[in-house]
């Protein structure tokens, strides 16, 4: 009889590949702005992110650490704003929040079908950047003259 051990796939192969393809899109954007930027350092990239994105947060945050690793951005975090799903109801006029998305009812009057307006979201809305040599911050008046 043939025994088949369980083995642990490793753990940079654990992340789902949409998640890791569309972190590694996050990071080679960073990267372009980087080069643009010049000598300044990536702390955070900022993202919003609907429930309807198809995307799983978790699975991105793993993915984004795995496909920053020995970039430029290395180091930097993934800060998620997580968008709820709203829909707008013609029937009370007004965007509402919805809880359970899989209808699309207005939660107040109970309209069915309402149009969608967040929740979908997959933006990168920021980047935040220090610069890594700190910038002469004094008034002219304070600086050393040149001779």
């Amino acid at each position: 009889m043939l025994e088949i051990a369980a083995v642990a796939a490793p753990h940079w192969c654990r992340c789902p590949v949409h998640e890791l393809s569309i972190a590694m899109s996050l990071v080679d954007t960073a990267c372009e702005e980087l080069s643009r930027l010049g000598d300044v350092r990536v702390d955070a990239l900022h993202l919003r992110l609907g429930p309807l994105s198809g995307v799983v947060k978790d699975a991105l945050l793993f993915s984004f650490e795995v496909a920053a690793k020995g970039t430029a951005i290395e180091g930097a975090r993934l800060d998620v704003e997580d968008v709820p799903v709203a829909v707008f109801c013609p029937t009370c006029e007004v965007e509402r929040t919805v809880e359970a998305f899989q209808y699309f009812q207005c939660p107040v009057c109970g309209t069915i079908g309402p149009r969608l307006v967040r929740g979908r979201e997959l933006e990168l809305t920021a980047m935040e950047v220090t610069d890594n040599e700190p910038a002469d911050r004094r008034g002219p008046e304070e600086r050393p003259q040149e001779e």
